[in-house]
């Protein structure tokens, strides 16, 4: 009897094996990064098992048809650590979130710039480059103007010797080509653009986002060189930081930096607030003893907030507004009011600027809407002028000195929504409809040299996007954006199209060909009054002034190895750019007052070149980035800078190599070390005569500059205290390549300054922050 009941009872414990066996069970969830972002393509599989899923573009991920049991789960992505953990499946549905540590140097970082959604960058069809806040931190740069340098084909140039304003050239093509954003909205005035990448501090920065070649099928006017997305710090965690450092530049002028930020979040994580303040106070710089600056004196204060609010899970609200107040005097040393010195420029500044985005999404997350708006308001009150010599001239200067008025108001508004089709032809695509409206009011005057720019722009631009996984290794892009601008009599339509070939995970090949425009308008440049020969020079518009149009190629091979010990890689990027009516600055005389350049509609021009970027990084200690360029920009047919000196087809102020190398060294955990370098090729530069040392108009052939800059930084670490104390210091240009053929004296003209923007400076500093 008992033989019979161990039969059975075995029996039954067989068959209820084979029954638990065959019930089966799901997990699923989400994988995402250290700051919450999810994490595309990663591989969620239970090895024994041999069974697993591929996470979608949000992250999330189901495994099905998992037996009943504990099992163990990898989870792998290309620059993160491995992750492995136990689950235990039963009936219904186990969800599971996970989270990836990556490595220093993030191969797959969210970018948003490249399509105007958020994107893994390997899996973006438009390559985007980005500068962190850790990196720009390392670098020990002040402001936006000095930290876009250490970008591949950007090249940040100071174009005034009196006032210091700086552009940015990207792929040969200067300032007015370029599209720089604020927190992806274009409030970045013309007025703006001659001093505010050098008044946005580096601690209010996040990241910067970098897209090389045509873009304006997705922000308008101006995108023809590329585009830089600056985003403001977020609310994270509940954090702050005060930093303090002292700058010695050329042996003999003070700069003193102060700034902090702060984070405030609540328990529930559904609101948050930060804070930045930044104060600089710098002297005059003289390089070569005539008593005239070449670096002038500023004073900038700039403070403000960065807020969001996430009604619920689906609806967020975010909030940004930022001052900025400069005030900058550039020329003749001295204390005596601007009008009575023999050569000057006085600049104060006051700058508001802001924005608002709310976004909900909707149908299960495939859809979302975004509706937002932006403001810059700049108010400024200057003086430019040149003591004369004459008695009467002197009488009337004492009379009229010219002082003048900057108004500049931009407004931008529109709505976006994104819709995600899941089985689009057995693929996906995220289709993306907008519009948008931006007004642009720029006033400045100066009544004593009958000096008057008044102009009112309105652009009401549309766009189309498809971003569609047209298989599981490749996405097309394609676009087109309208625009209807007040000062064109038609309609631009500007298309894109973009290709991903993900020929592995390591290994992405990209061509994209895009077209863009130029509106008949003033940039930057043509606002920025400079001294030559005793005067003043003066840019105008030729009434017959027509819109420029553009034509961009590019292609790229991008590599990258990783391990969990290190990674490496390369891309390799080719890009040619046809420009269509290009506009050209000619000299067509002089007044009273200096010499008039105008701003016309020349030939036809190409920039064309590639560019080599280098990346590696060991165990989270040894980093390496480096980028080199190398291009040709030239006009169809010679252009005439200067009366009387031979036309030439090359664009001015644009070597064919430049290029930068960032080494950053954490060997041992208290220590950073960091050492990095720029170097710009010889250029060609218009120079005016009339200086004491320069008497005649020529052009000019620079040569090549090498930049090295070095910082060394310990940290202690004061756990009771929860704080951390960073003291740090280092030397920028070490070997002092700085420019040594200066104009001198009140004559001078204040365009020919070339290579880097300061000589040899020693810093010492220091950093309180929560860990």
């Amino acid at each position: 009897m008992m033989k019979v009941y161990s039969a059975h009872l075995t029996i039954a414990m067989v068959l209820t094996g084979f029954i638990s066996f065959g019930q089966t069970g799901k997990i699923n969830g989400k994988v995402y990064d250290k700051n919450g972002m999810p994490l595309g393509a990663a591989s969620v599989v239970i090895p024994k098992l041999q069974i697993g899923a591929k996470s979608n573009n949000s992250g999330r991920y189901i495994v099905e048809s998992i037996p009943h049991g504990t099992w163990e789960v990898e989870v792998k992505h290309i620059g993160f650590k491995e992750f492995r953990d136990s689950v235990k499946v039963g009936p219904g549905v186990l969800t599971k979130d996970i989270q990836l540590d990556g490595a220093e140097l993030l191969l797959d970082e969210i970018v948003v710039t490249g399509t105007k959604t958020f994107k893994r960058k390997t899996e973006s069809p438009v390559m985007v480059n980005v500068l962190d806040s850790k990196t720009l931190d390392n670098l020990q740069v002040c402001n936006l103007s000095e930290g876009l340098k250490f970008q591949p084909g950007l090249r940040v140039e100071t174009d005034c010797q009196t006032c210091n304003y700086t552009q940015l050239r990207m792929n040969g093509l200067q300032g007015g080509y370029s599209q720089i954003l604020i927190n992806g909205r274009p409030i970045f005035s013309p007025l703006m653009g001659l001093y505010g990448m050098e008044q946005l501090p580096v601690n209010m920065i996040e990241k910067i986002e970098v897209v090389r070649g045509g873009g304006s099928s997705l922000y308008g006017s101006s995108a023809i060189g590329g585009t830089v997305n600056v985003i403001t710090k977020l609310p994270r965690a509940n954090s702050y930081e005060i930093n303090s450092f002292y700058q010695r530049i050329g042996g003999g002028t003070n700069d003193f930096n102060l700034g902090g930020n702060a984070t405030l979040v609540n328990e529930k994580g559904n609101a948050g607030t930060s804070f930045f303040f930044n104060k600089r106070d710098r002297g005059f710089y003289d390089a070569n003893g005539d008593n005239f600056s070449e670096m002038p004196k500023i004073e900038n204060t700039s403070l403000g907030i960065n807020s969001f609010y996430q009604f619920s899970d689906n609806q967020k609200l975010e909030v940004s507004l930022s001052n900025l107040n400069e005030y900058r005097f550039g020329g003749e040393m001295t204390d005596k009011p601007a009008y009575l010195t023999q050569q000057s420029e006085e600049r104060h500044h006051k700058i508001w600027m802001g924005s608002t985005d709310y976004q909900i999404n909707f149908n299960q997350d495939k859809s979302a809407f975004i509706v937002y708006t932006a403001f810059q308001n700049t108010n400024r009150k200057h003086y430019t002028g040149v003591f004369p010599d004459d008695p009467e001239a002197i009488e009337n200067h004492l009379k009229h000195p010219p002082y003048g008025d900057s108004k500049t108001t931009t407004l931008q508004g529109g709505f976006q929504l994104n819709h995600e089709i899941r089985n689009f032809f057995n693929g996906r695509n995220v289709l993306t409809i907008g519009s948008e409206y931006v007004s642009d009011k720029v006033y400045d005057e100066i009544p004593s040299y009958n000096y008057l720019v008044d102009q009112h722009t309105k652009d009401w631009g549309s766009f189309f996007q498809s971003d569609w996984d047209l298989a599981a290794k490749f996405n097309v892009l394609s676009g087109v954006r309208v625009d209807k601008h007040n000062l064109l009599h038609k309609v631009v339509v500007s298309p894109r199209i973009a290709l991903l070939y993900k020929y592995a995970p390591t290994t992405q090949f990209r061509l994209s060909y895009g077209t863009g425009f130029r509106a008949p308008q003033a940039f930057d440049a043509d606002l920025h009054i400079a001294f030559a020969g005793g005067g003043v020079s003066r840019v105008q518009l030729s009434p017959d002034l027509r819109e420029e149009r553009s034509k961009s190629l590019s292609g790229s091979i991008n590599y990258d190895k990783a391990t969990e010990t290190w990674i490496a890689g390369f891309t390799l990027e080719g890009f040619y750019t046809h420009l269509n009516n290009a506009f050209v600055l000619e000299e067509i005389g002089a007044d009273n007052f200096g010499k008039i350049f105008e701003k016309r509609n020349g030939n036809n021009a190409t920039v064309a070149g590639g560019t080599l970027e280098l990346r590696a990084n060991y165990a989270k200690k040894i980093q390496l980035e480096t980028g080199l360029t190398v291009q040709q920009s030239k006009y169809d047919s010679p252009v005439s800078y200067l009366e009387g000196v031979a036309p030439i087809r090359s664009f001015l102020r644009t070597p064919n190599e430049y290029g930068f190398a960032n080494l950053n060294i954490t060997a041992s955990k208290p220590w950073t070390v960091n050492l990095n370098y720029v170097y710009t090729g010889n250029m060609r530069i218009a120079h005016v005569g009339g200086a004491d040392n320069f008497p005649d108009d020529q052009m000019v052939r620079t040569g090549a500059f090498s930049e090295l800059n070095s910082k060394v930084a310990y940290a202690f670490n004061l756990p009771k205290y929860k704080n951390i104390i960073e003291l740090y210091a280092g030397v920028k240009n070490i070997f002092n390549a700085y420019q040594t053929d200066f104009d001198t004296g009140k004559n001078r003209d204040s365009n020919y300054i070339y290579g880097p923007n300061m000589p040899r400076t020693y810093f010492v500093g220091v950093k309180i922050k929560t860990p």
